[in-house]
């Protein structure tokens, strides 16, 4: 009888092992090749879910696998700690941030361990502590000292019945998410960095990114920080010496302005409105895009091309931010300014036709395409490319204004109105003004002793302890600011931190010189835009300070796709769970369900599988294999039950293929491998599936296949048929090359298989196998023989036959002459070593 597949038994043995062993701890060897290798870190939200044991388990198998491979490999884990959801759960459940997070962490902790996923814990990262967020602060301030931190008034989501400031995610359908009032725009004091300095060295820089991130990703950095080259001018204000500067990237359109926007903030807004209760509701309704607000000034503008008289509009949509934060407006070839006009009556004016054909007046919608100026004076005729470049000489030679570059990238507002961040350091004193915190003051801690509503201003305001203070410039009374840091400034460095120990001071030149960039960082394609791009700014600005010396953080960039399962739904009770449903009906009320779309999981469509559930009914091992086989690491994996269960068959006959062998393969210990001709087919197969495994894991994590490579070899295992000494030292070859290539894939079994043969654990810390190219090749392969693409003929031919032979053995068939029949070649195609066509 052999011992039954215990997957529990098993995982917590070898966790345990790994643990007291130190497995995982990365050596401080910076004369080893290294590997650095980081999936994003996840908010501590209480569970961890399938999409995080699909992206940790790519990054394990990586890690291990580098590991075998001979590198020095640092592979951490930490928490996004800070951020609005803990303080939610303190307003609803009464429970402190900080318990809240805590909890959440430690639980999260035990399930990526019961995981088996091979972290180095001592460098385990916590946003949420001093010791963390001290330096956060410390970024600020030597921020500040460069320009590149500032204070101006911005507008925030403000909700008038709560009083307070709003997320974003707070607001529902524009109202309040706890009190269902409609939310405002609110200008108040904020802090910003200034990434817009950085605006043409990280678009340049995503050239170099191009080599290891996927392209789309790329694209979207691009498309954020939106280079635009245009014409800034001015507008005349009619009977006044009042000037408007506007920017556009579309000067082919000038002559079609029929009227000019001001943003609700620009300076001219208050010097030109009259009716100030108004400009405060549009100022009120600002950046909101979906809902288009505006109000005449009762003033004109002057275009200088044409010398029309145009209507002065403020409008929430026009954005102080960008450009000169007053437009042009051409509704006929802008669908904002379209809707605008349409709303409010204005003019439209085409001047822009396609190149084939005519537009239909009156315009349905905004033709936003480029094509042939009409109505433009001297430059009527021109193709739209050929107008920009010669209307903007024009308004250059002329003095109207220039040919400028702007960016659609904005400032980064940091402030947040909220307890649960790190304070930014800063205070203000009536003598000295705005005064930062010196260095040694820091961190500037987080008190505890709060209370916490959802309502009111920023919950430190409240706290006397903490907001009074002493100015550091002049020792006076001095109060401290009370906005906390935006959670993106967490994760901009979090990668920098993991290259020294917990014990150690961050930012040690050798080792971040050693360890950095990180080869390969994996997470969901969510975060392809800010949070890769505030890294890449962060990573640019220690660079300029002295701390580092290369510009880019990451390497290589994996963006895996997401877990999806299929949703249930009854026409009564909503979304249903699995063992909801019998029969295809609903159990609370026998309503036949329908069906939905394979969709990503979700708690609130109840297509969510639980990896706790998983690893109690399955293990760990199989939770992983599955995850990787399923899919690519790059697309979606849809969720399947027969999936999961084939996965856990596979590793059980694995572990009975070794037990059955197992005295046989462990006496073969010490033996050679000797190749005969009874054996040479399995020692090919071995070679093979080395050479396989390696090509699929190092060509872009190719999991799935290298997989389904092994099981190949597991099946060629299980037909074989021992019947001498020289077959079981080929048998044990195999199933110890099978152990090891499938160990960073299933850990645990393959290190309690690894024991059973014999060997002495940890199989983590084996070398990688190597291939023999002369035995992974085939001595004869099975050649393919078509006629206009259908397959006449199968022959065994010779392995490494030349083109020009395959094509001789091809024509100089008894069958294909059959079909080929006296009648004339076209041409011959060779697909070398597999297949020939014919084409007749």
């Amino acid at each position: 009888m052999i011992e039954k597949y215990d997957p529990e038994k098993v995982e917590l043995k070898w966790q345990k092992y790994w643990e007291e062993k130190e497995i995982f701890k990365t050596p401080n060897d910076f004369t080893k090749k290294k590997f650095y290798c980081l999936e994003m870190f996840p908010y501590p939200s209480g569970k961890i879910h399938m999409g995080h044991v699909r992206n940790y388990a790519i990054g394990d198998v990586i890690a291990r696998y580098k590991r075998m491979r001979g590198f020095n490999v640092l592979h951490p884990m930490g928490w996004d700690a800070f951020g609005l959801p803990a303080e939610n759960a303190a307003i609803e459940h009464g429970v402190h941030p900080a318990k809240w997070t805590y909890e959440n962490i430690e639980y999260m902790k035990r399930q990526l361990k019961r995981m088996g996923f091979s972290y180095d814990w001592s460098r385990e990262v916590t946003t949420c502590e001093p010791e963390y967020y001290k330096w956060n602060q410390w970024f600020f301030l030597k921020m500040y000292e460069k320009g590149l931190a500032y204070r101006k008034a911005s507008f925030v989501n403000w909700c008038p019945s709560c009083a307070t400031v709003l997320a974003n995610e707070q607001v529902v359908d524009g109202g309040c998410w706890r009190c269902d009032t409609e939310v405002i725009q609110k200008e108040l004091p904020q802090w910003f960095l200034r990434i817009t300095a950085y605006a043409e060295e990280l678009l340049q820089g995503c050239e170099e990114l191009l080599e290891g991130w996927p392209e789309h990703v790329v694209t979207m950095q691009r498309n954020w920080i939106g280079k635009s080259e245009g014409v800034e001018m001015d507008f005349p204000v009619a009977d006044s010496e009042l000037k408007i500067r506007i920017f556009t990237t579309r000067p082919d359109t000038l002559w079609g302005a029929t009227f000019v926007c001001l943003a609700p903030t620009h300076p001219l807004a208050e010097k030109l409105t009259k009716d100030r209760s108004k400009l405060e509701r549009i100022k009120s309704k600002y950046g909101m895009m979906e809902e288009k607000e505006g109000l005449f000034t009762g003033r004109y503008a002057i275009n200088p091309m044409n010398g029309e008289k145009i209507p002065i509009w403020v409008a929430n949509f026009v954005l102080m931010e960008y450009g000169t934060g007053a437009i042009m407006s051409v509704p006929a070839h802008d669908q904002r300014d379209f809707e605008f006009a349409k709303k409010y009556g204005l003019p439209i004016r085409v001047v822009i036709q396609p190149e084939k054909g005519k537009l239909k007046e009156p315009l349905e919608e905004a033709f936003e395409e480029p094509g042939v100026v009409v109505n433009s004076g001297e430059f009527s005729g021109l193709n739209s490319d050929e107008a920009k470049k010669r209307i903007g000489e024009f308004i250059e030679a002329h003095g109207l204004g220039e040919v400028k570059i702007n960016y659609r990238l904005r400032d980064w507002g940091i402030s947040r109105q909220r307890y649960w961040g790190t304070p930014i350091p800063i205070v203000y004193c009536d003598s000295c003004g705005i005064v930062p915190v010196p260095e040694s003051q820091l961190p500037v801690m987080l008190p505890e002793n709060v209370t916490l509503t959802g309502k009111g201003e920023s919950p430190l305001s409240q706290i006397e302890d903490f907001i009074n203070t002493t100015c550091p410039s002049c020792g006076g009374k001095a109060k401290r600011e009370t906005d906390t840091m935006d959670t993106f400034v967490d994760s901009s460095w979090y990668f920098l931190r993991y290259c020294t120990s917990k014990e150690s001071e961050p930012l040690q030149t050798e080792a971040l010189h050693y360890w950095m960039p990180v080869d390969q960082y994996i997470g969901g394609v969510e975060h392809a835009v800010l949070h890769l791009l505030y890294s890449r700014f962060f990573t640019r600005v220690l660079r300029d300070i002295g701390i580092l010396d290369f510009s880019e953080p990451f390497k290589n960039l994996l963006t895996q796709g997401m877990v999806c399962k299929e949703t249930i739904k009854c026409p009564l009770h909503g979304w249903l769970l699995p063992d909801e449903v019998e029969n295809n009906r609903c159990i609370k009320c026998g309503s036949e369900v329908q069906r939905g779309r394979v969709e990503k999981m979700s708690k609130s469509k109840k297509n969510v599988v639980d990896p706790d559930y998983l690893i109690k009914k399955y293990g760990a091992d199989t939770s992983r294999l599955f995850s990787l086989f399923a899919a690519p690491p790059e697309k979606d994996l849809e969720w399947s039950d027969q999936g999961i269960e084939g996965a856990h068959r596979f590793l059980g006959r694995v572990w009975n293929l070794v037990q059955v062998n197992a005295d046989p393969l462990r006496n073969t210990k010490d033996r050679p491998v000797h190749i005969n001709k009874n054996n040479e087919k399995l020692a090919r197969k071995v070679h093979q599936s080395i050479k396989k495994v390696t090509e699929d894991i190092e060509n872009r994590y190719q999991f799935n296949t290298a997989i389904a490579a092994m099981m190949e070899l597991f099946n060629e295992l299980s037909s074989f048929r021992p019947s001498s000494n020289e077959d079981w030292s080929v048998m044990r070859f195999g199933v110890r090359t099978l152990l090891l290539l499938l160990s960073p894939f299933a850990p645990h079994i393959t290190e309690e298989l690894w024991e059973v043969i014999g060997e002495s654990p940890s199989i983590l810390q084996q070398p990688w196998p190597e291939w023999d190219e002369a035995l992974a090749k085939e001595p004869e392969i099975e050649l393919v023989i078509q006629v206009n693409g259908k397959v006449r003929a199968k022959e065994i031919v010779p392995a490494g036959l030349s083109d020009d032979e395959l094509r001789q053995r091809a024509l100089s068939s008894e069958r294909i002459k059959k079909f080929i029949n006296g009648k004339p070649i076209k041409k011959v195609i060779v697909v070398k070593g597999r297949l020939v066509n014919i084409v007749i």
